[in-house]
């Protein structure tokens, strides 16, 4: 039977950015030899050890950055010289960012809510789509895609919002819409938008300002109507839209 160690279990179920650090080189003597590894969360809380003492604590400074920049690199120590260990070896550690997936809040289950859920799936999103009609929820038979059949608003009091989430509104109603997108734009989030025409783009906002729901800037900051306009007009053309909406949105956050 395959068990996890601590460090695989502490990867598969993380919901912070972590970095693998693993001694991939040694020469001459060293605390520790290669495949050691130690995890290091962006607190600075690590798992697992690569030596202790000085080197230790600037590889925990060097998987820090590493989590910053999210790019791998390796680092290589000479024990005696930098960090005046009486070993007196070389270390090469391997630090590799593990970034945890975007999620995607998918509310509303219909064609095109499918469509999309279907292709972010494919673009390494974490997919979530909720609905409160049951049938259509069912409709959904990919595994990897998690379905939460319930009302809006009580789906909206259990899910977690971050830097890392990106929601996507388009249910049956103009109504459930407007009370699902006042209350993700108070949320933390890496992008949020709203289907829909002009004409309700704009009575959005107008109701949205003059109630002071939200600002303005909120407002703006909003894909509404949502996704890049290709012109088209079956739900999987308007789940290709906004799908190109979401990747281009990720790709700016990283550079």
């Amino acid at each position: 039977m395959f068990h996890l160690t601590e460090i695989e279990k502490a990867l598969h179920d993380s919901s912070e950015p972590l970095a693998l650090c693993i001694i991939v080189a040694t020469k001459g003597s060293t605390p520790r030899k290669v495949g050691a590894k130690m995890l290091v969360s962006k607190n600075k809380t690590i798992l697992g050890t690569i030596g202790g003492g000085a080197l230790e604590k600037k590889v925990i400074e060097n998987a820090i950055q590493v989590i910053e920049k999210n790019k791998p690199q390796t680092f290589r120590h000479d024990l005696l010289h930098q960090h005046n260990m009486c070993c007196g070896g070389t270390v090469d550690i391997y630090i590799e960012p593990i970034m945890k997936k975007n999620k995607l809040y998918i509310f509303g289950a219909g064609h095109t809510g499918q469509a999309l859920a279907r292709y972010a799936l494919d673009m390494n999103f974490e997919v979530v789509v909720i609905d409160d009609r049951k049938e259509y929820i069912d409709q959904i038979k990919i595994p990897e895609i998690n379905k939460m059949n319930l009302d809006f608003e009580q789906a909206l009091s259990l899910l977690p919002f971050d830097e890392q989430t990106y929601v996507a509104i388009l249910t049956y109603s103009h109504p459930i819409d407007r009370t699902i997108l006042a209350f993700c734009i108070k949320k933390k989030h890496a992008y949020l938008g709203m289907i829909g025409s002009l004409r309700k783009v704009e009575m959005t906002k107008k109701m949205f300002a003059e109630g002071g729901i939200a600002t303005l800037e909120e407002l703006d900051a909003v894909d509404m109507p949502m996704g890049i306009d290709i012109k088209g007009e079956s739900p999987n053309e308007i789940a290709i839209s906004i799908i190109a909406k979401l990747i281009e949105t990720k790709q700016t956050i990283i550079k």
